[in-house]
């Protein structure tokens, strides 16, 4: 089951679970939209695959299944700040 990250890995923008904004690669990397096309081009510096948007998990599931609340960062430091 898909973590749903609770943040952007690059800028650390929160990215609730609703977040249309959300944008993940083949791993679950999670970034914000604006990192994935302007820091990175639209190609996951972690795995070098592609990204397309994270689903929205339905919030009878939500309640069921709850996102992570464990932020992620990349170690290599991002040239994006939070927005």
């Amino acid at each position: 089951m898909m973590k749903l990250k609770p943040n952007c890995e690059c800028c650390d923008k929160d990215l609730p679970p609703e977040s249309r904004e959300a944008v993940i690669c083949t791993f679950e990397c999670t970034f914000c939209a604006a990192c994935a096309d302007g820091v990175f081009k639209g190609a996951c510096p972690n795995c070098g695959g592609n990204f397309v948007p994270r689903p929205i998990r339905p919030a009878a599931m939500l309640r069921k299944y709850p996102a992570s609340t464990e932020r992620h960062l990349r170690e290599q430091p991002c040239l994006a700040k939070a927005s």
